[in-house]
């Protein structure tokens, strides 16, 4: 028995059913993200907008959520509208954001994403297919031509989704933000959508690869301006985003301090 009278079988039981849960879910991974890459590289030679591929990835990313058990439920959709690109930013708890946002964010967009995925065989190019930005923090010369980019593809029409944080919460609270976005949506000149995500840290945490099925909730925030805004007053924007994410969390339920807003 633990202190709290609680038997130890019963935590050795939960941790069997969900190592068991996981070694399915990443054996499911590795098939789909090798079929569906597969299919999204031979599209690519075919699709020059790379929405197909977008679709396929949609797809890849609601599999692995049903193979999970995990439900996700969205509010906020009606704040967007399909035919505008925007610049979405979330906050980033847990490896389950992506296929969180990438099967339950009902529009195009494209990632722009650490460049340590695109390096995964196979998943990799299917990213580069898909028209997906790769970012290397460590250079910070090809970090701005990364972004550089990325404004290019909004000019064109295509929305951009961004980590504002750079990485996952240690401990699923929000994270300082990088600067880099916030300087791609002064120069871009379309709207910051602040989005929500609650649920991935206690689902599966930084450093632990156990997956514990719970619900998910995300909310897509008001779109923020950015007409009038400079590069010497990005701080403002920076602020209204950290705030509108921060109200998002507590619109899916969660007590705003445990996020340091």
């Amino acid at each position: 028995m633990t202190p709290s009278g609680t038997p130890r079988r019963d935590t050795a039981s939960s941790s069997l059913v969900a190592g068991a849960r996981t070694a399915v879910v990443a054996a499911w991974v590795v098939i789909a993200t090798f079929f569906l890459g597969v299919l999204a590289i031979v599209v690519s030679f075919f699709s020059r907008t790379g929405n197909p591929i977008h679709r396929i990835g949609r797809v890849w990313g609601r599999s692995i959520l049903a193979v999970s058990g995990i439900r996700v439920s969205v509010t906020g959709v009606e704040r967007i509208a399909v035919d505008q690109p925007y610049i979405f930013m979330a906050n980033h708890q847990s490896n389950l954001d992506i296929p969180v946002l990438l099967g339950h964010l009902p529009v195009q967009f494209r990632w722009l994403a650490k460049a340590e995925l695109f390096k995964i065989p196979v998943f990799g190019q299917a990213m580069r297919g898909a028209g997906y930005i790769s970012i290397d923090r460590s250079d910070r010369q090809a970090a701005f031509e990364s972004l550089r980019q990325a404004a290019e593809k909004i000019r064109r029409g295509l929305s951009i989704l961004i980590f504002p944080e750079g990485t996952r919460s240690m401990d699923g609270s929000l994270q300082p933000f990088k600067k880099g976005g916030f300087v791609m949506a002064v120069g871009a000149g379309v709207p910051v959508v602040p989005v929500a995500v609650r649920g991935t840290y206690d689902i599966m945490p930084k450093n632990s690869l156990l997956i514990r099925p719970k619900e998910v909730r995300v909310a897509i925030g008001e779109p923020i301006a950015t007409t009038g805004i400079t590069l010497d007053s990005k701080e403002a924007l920076i602020e209204a985003v950290r705030k509108a994410i921060c109200r998002g969390l507590a619109e899916a339920s969660i007590k705003m301090q445990e996020y340091r807003c």
